[in-house]
């Protein structure tokens, strides 16, 4: 298969990496002036793989989009509508997409495959790759299961035969809205999971995990997809790697909040708690974690930030008395 991978960062990269890896005509894409191009430029590597000889790297749009039949993006999340008035410049009628990335528009709470389909993509013709997994086990040989989903089940049968290998078992989407949604959403309570290590609550992630996950699962039921699907690959099952990690940038930003110290990386459970509290609040849906990041995030305070996450988790247990499963 033809492909082009739009965004060489750390996702970006790895996906080129594996997937020529795998037999397929790979192009890497970046732009001329982005860090991340310029250190695969420069070095033929990153802090995640060695760039392949095979890999063709470009920062030649055009050319890109091109040369592939499958267009896989991999950027930041509120890049995207803006980047897709590049790419439909030119003519992609002809091609698919894949989104191997995961987060909510915060101006609009679109999902991303709705972010593609109001820029002039066929829904017939987007995918979405999501689950669990960081770089460094993959490249250290360690396997893992994902899933790709689509409106077009011959689209996501297609992709997920032509992807897996013995490092990666695919399984086939039943749900758009509960699979994007679920991704975003891991990575919101990835930065919980960071502040209850910071204040030394680590034993409160088994609690973590399931209320997050019902929580999760009342706003896609809202949005119209299917709850199950927030116990699913790509939500619960991404919890292991955004949870508990030391590699997962969201756990990690959590943790530095609390020390006072920031992170210089991309969390994007930082802006998916923005967009995620407007859905809540447009569908009535009670997201109290949701809720606690967004105020942990966007609040000004002179307050210690140890005092503030001991105060809102102390809001959060003093809260009434509810079903386990309420809705």
């Amino acid at each position: 298969m033809k492909i082009s991978v739009l965004g060489c960062g750390r996702w970006g990269s790895f996906i080129a990496w594996y997937l020529c890896n795998h037999g397929h005509d790979v192009y890497s894409w970046g732009p001329e002036d982005d860090y991340s191009y310029k250190v695969l430029k420069e070095t033929g590597k990153n802090e995640y793989v060695d760039l392949d000889s095979r890999i063709h790297l470009t920062c030649d749009l055009k050319e890109a989009i091109e040369h592939a039949e499958t267009i896989i993006i991999s950027i930041s999340s509120q890049g995207l509508r803006g980047f897709m008035k590049r790419i439909t410049e030119h003519d992609v009628s002809q091609k698919n997409f894949v989104l191997c990335m995961k987060g909510i528009e915060v101006d609009t709470g679109c999902r991303l495959s709705e972010v593609l389909t109001q820029s002039g993509i066929s829904s017939d013709k987007i995918a979405v790759w999501v689950g669990p997994g960081h770089i460094q086990a993959f490249t250290a040989g360690i396997p893992n299961c994902m899933v790709i989903d689509s409106a077009n089940k011959e689209l996501k049968t297609k992709l997920a035969n032509e992807f897996k290998s013995e490092l990666i078992r695919f399984y086939y989407g039943e749900d758009l809205i509960g699979t994007e949604l679920g991704a975003a959403a891991k990575n919101v309570m990835g930065i919980v999971a960071g502040v209850l290590d910071g204040c030394g609550y680590e034993a409160l992630k088994g609690s973590l995990m399931t209320r997050g996950a019902r929580e999760v699962a009342r706003l896609i039921a809202a949005m119209g997809g299917n709850e199950l699907s927030a116990y699913g690959l790509a939500h619960l099952g991404d919890y292991e790697a955004t949870l508990f990690s030391k590699f997962s940038h969201n756990r990690s930003y959590g943790e530095m909040i609390v020390k006072g110290e920031k992170f210089s990386k991309l969390a994007e459970g930082v802006a998916t708690a923005a967009a995620m509290k407007k859905l809540g609040d447009k569908y009535g849906v009670d997201l109290p974690l949701t809720n606690a990041v967004y105020e942990l995030c966007y609040t000004d305070s002179e307050e210690d930030c140890r005092v503030r996450c001991d105060k809102m988790l102390a809001k959060m247990f003093s809260r009434d008395t509810k079903s386990e499963f309420y809705s």
